[in-house]
């Protein structure tokens, strides 16, 4: 057992992290121990990076204990890098959050002063002069290329600065020289942020937080028409966004509305987040208020002024996309479907159920499309798996005459068929040996419409039709009774798949 975190009051008492248990306790009888709980502390962590949006929306997690925030662009919104990196610990010291904070040029560079322990603002260009002194351990690489290093000689990273790249790179490798050029300024990269850059962003900050329910509906109105005109003047439309409710305890809570076509109208946007917050189970809770709302663009897509139709459909079009999206507000994108067609002659891929908030994508077509006879209609739903039934038919390739299905017969008096459809051998290798199936459309005498399939079919032989194995007439060799090539089984069966209205 060992300590894997210590506070400040057993820092200053020597104890520290990697001491074992037994020796803490030796040195501090009275030691108070916590078990080490990693998924808590991702989780907090994780919590302390989401209120950290409210600084910039560029922030990555580093290791286990630490965050990168990317302010380029945003410092002179908080009155410059002092005012900002100063907010920011206040900010996190009021609740309970202690931070070592460094502005610097790059990533590599700010991370590895503050891990030092070197707080403060880097001048522009001054990172070589700023890392200089700190040990080669601050590079992030192998434990094996700082134990190399040491035993060159070569302990801090202004040592390793002096030498030429060139040894370096021959014993060590190129990823100590990428490292230490990143750590020194001279390269930069960007941070991979843990949330997607919005494509627009409006906000609004209050000196005193807000908790009523009028002044969040309010707020959220007043910057969709902020969004409004950022997306009329790119030329583009939301498709998703995103509204953040910022707590003064550091808690953040954020609601998702989708649209089912690219959208910068206002009132929908109100109206969608009126929709959303009714239609809450936990409701948004203020807590002590909220210091800052942000409501921001997730997905853009480009959105020109449409042309009204002379017969109105584009009306209506715009209707039915609205009810979509009160729809899928208040009962949920999953739960508001419609049909996608895919391009098969497989009824039961036909078609697939997707959100009806996803954007509208061509029919999925197959790799190799099959040519088809003109296709029967067919019904709207099937039934799933197809129901066995009791026929009468004639062979080898004949309408049923009559068949029974839930212990009731009945007389086929119309009978329209065969459409013929064979498995995708393209698609997928089904183990079960799916048989061609010989599809029919039939009406009884009372009227009813069914639609029934014969799975597999009779076999020739020299003198009529059989249901077992083709035997040719010379006596030539046997062709196996399961072939999912020709569609042979040993006994076709008939199944019911769907009724006509």
């Amino acid at each position: 057992m060992r300590l894997a975190a210590v506070d400040r009051a057993a820092r200053r008492l020597g104890l520290a992290p990697g001491l074992t248990l037994a020796d803490a306790r030796a040195r501090v009888p009275d030691l108070a121990v916590i078990d080490h709980d990693p998924t808590a502390d991702a989780a907090f962590l994780e919590k302390i990076a989401d209120d950290c949006d409210r600084w910039t929306p560029l922030v990555a997690l580093d290791g286990a204990d630490g965050l990168v925030l990317d302010i380029t662009g945003c410092a002179h919104l908080f009155g410059g890098e002092p005012d900002m990196r100063a907010r920011l610990l206040a900010h996190l010291k009021a609740h309970d959050v202690g931070a070592i904070a460094v502005v610097a040029g790059t990533p590599d560079a700010a991370r590895a002063l503050a891990r030092a322990g070197a707080g403060g603002i880097v001048p522009p260009g001054g990172e070589a002069a700023a890392v200089a002194g700190l040990p080669v351990a601050r590079l992030d690489v192998d434990a094996e290329i700082v134990t190399g290093l040491s035993r060159a000689g070569l302990r801090t990273i202004g040592d390793l600065a002096a030498r030429p790249p060139t040894p370096l790179a021959a014993r060590f490798g190129m990823e100590l020289l990428t490292r230490l050029a990143r750590t020194l300024g001279r390269e930069d990269v960007r941070i991979v942020p843990r949330r997607p850059l919005p494509a627009a962003i409006a906000e609004r900050r209050f000196p005193e937080p807000i908790a009523r329910a009028e002044d969040i509906e309010a707020t959220l109105g007043l910057l969709a028409d902020d969004l409004a005109l950022m997306l009329e003047a790119r030329g583009a439309g939301g498709r998703a966004f995103e509204a953040s409710f910022f707590r003064a305890d550091g808690a953040v809570r954020r609601l998702t509305v989708e649209t089912a076509r690219p959208s910068r109208d206002s009132r929908a946007l109100r109206r969608l987040y009126r929709e959303r917050l009714d239609a809450l189970a936990d409701p948004v809770d203020p807590g002590f208020g909220f210091d800052l709302v942000r409501l921001a663009v997730l997905r853009a897509e480009p959105l020109t002024p449409a042309q009204v139709s002379l017969d109105g459909r584009a009306v209506e079009e715009e209707e039915v996309a609205a009810l979509i999206d009160r729809l899928a507000v208040r009962l949920g994108r999953a739960r508001v479907l419609r049909f996608l067609e895919r391009d098969t002659h497989d009824p039961e891929r036909a078609s697939v159920l997707v959100p009806a908030a996803d954007p509208r994508v061509p029919r999925l077509a197959s790799p190799h499309p099959p040519a088809r006879a003109p296709a029967l209609a067919r019904p709207l739903t099937l039934f799933e798996p197809p129901q066995p039934v009791e026929a009468l038919a004639e062979v080898p390739d004949g309408p049923p005459l009559r068949f029974r299905w839930r212990r009731v017969v009945h007389e086929v008096a119309r009978a329209e068929g065969p459409e013929r459809i064979a498995p995708e051998w393209w698609r997928d290798a089904r183990p079960d040996g799916t048989p061609t199936r010989d599809y029919y459309r039939v009406e009884n005498r009372e009227g009813r419409r069914f639609w029934l399939f014969r799975a597999g079919l009779y076999e020739r032989a020299g003198e009529g039709w059989h249901a077992g194995g083709w035997r040719e007439r010379a006596g030539q060799a046997s062709v196996g009774q399961a072939s999912v090539a020709t569609g042979w089984t040993e006994a076709p069966r008939w199944f019911l798949h769907g009724l006509f209205p």
